[in-house]
């Protein structure tokens, strides 16, 4: 089985083959975490690397009141919080959304993987540029967005960071996210998220359901969303309008 941490580094860079075989050994042991478990929490000092190698995840903030806001989800091939060990305590926390196998990759090695192999470094930086720039996307879709306008984008863009890494198949996505997940994400109610849903699928764009995202119209889905991959910075150039030549 491909090892999803290689294979979105490949899609940022051209990495070589002894840096592949590095980061393949660095990620061989990965630990199994059962749902809704936490890596780490707000508070606790920063450690080791997270990658995910199976299974979704995602960065939460508690309110004084309760509630919660996540602030990013990851998928395989995503890693946690480069370079959180330049401050001491972290400022959010981890969890798993599914059962997920994650590698741990200490600090010492990854400092050591960055230093040996300026191809592996180039990637990281990438992908830490594209993660800010994805969350610079949620802050104007929280800020600017209607609420179908947001949760459509939602779609479109894990539609698109699922495909790069082979998750997709064809129009549809295994989307472990539950409608409340949604909720804490787009800053809406579970029943706010379930009639917008239901929206969309009378639209016949897409349809969520049963832990499965079908995007049954990807050229309604960008037209109500708005939706420019640009922030994703993808070397492929389909886009999610590509969905239509695949099937």
């Amino acid at each position: 089985m491909l090892n999803a941490f290689v294979q979105k580094l490949r899609g940022l860079v051209d990495l070589d083959a002894a840096t592949i075989v590095r980061v393949e050994t660095a990620t061989t042991n990965p630990r199994l975490f059962r749902a809704k478990q936490d890596l780490i929490r707000e508070g606790d000092m920063t450690g080791p690397v997270f990658v995910m190698l199976r299974g979704w995840a995602c960065r939460y903030k508690i309110l004084p009141n309760g509630s919660r806001q996540v602030t990013a989800f990851m998928m395989p091939g995503d890693a946690c919080d480069l370079h959180m060990s330049l401050v001491t305590a972290m400022d959010h926390s981890i969890q798993t959304i599914s059962a997920a196998e994650i590698a741990i990759i200490s600090r010492r090695d990854m400092d050591v993987l960055i230093d040996e192999h300026p191809d592996f470094a180039r990637a990281m930086d990438i992908a830490q540029l594209i993660d800010e720039a994805t969350l610079r996307a949620w802050i104007v879709s929280m800020g600017r967005r209607s609420s179908l306008e947001r949760i459509s984008h939602l779609m479109c863009e894990l539609y698109l960071r699922a495909s790069e890494i082979g998750l997709t198949d064809g129009k549809r996505l295994t989307l472990p996210l539950t409608q409340l997940i949604l909720a804490d994400a787009l800053g809406m109610t579970p029943v706010h998220i379930n009639r917008v849903l239901k929206e969309l699928r009378q639209l016949g764009a897409m349809d969520l359901q049963r832990g499965f995202l079908v995007i049954d119209d990807p050229d309604t889905l960008v037209r109500i969303s708005g939706f420019d991959e640009n922030y994703l910075h993808r070397r492929s150039a389909s886009g999610l309008l590509g969905v239509r030549a695949s099937n």
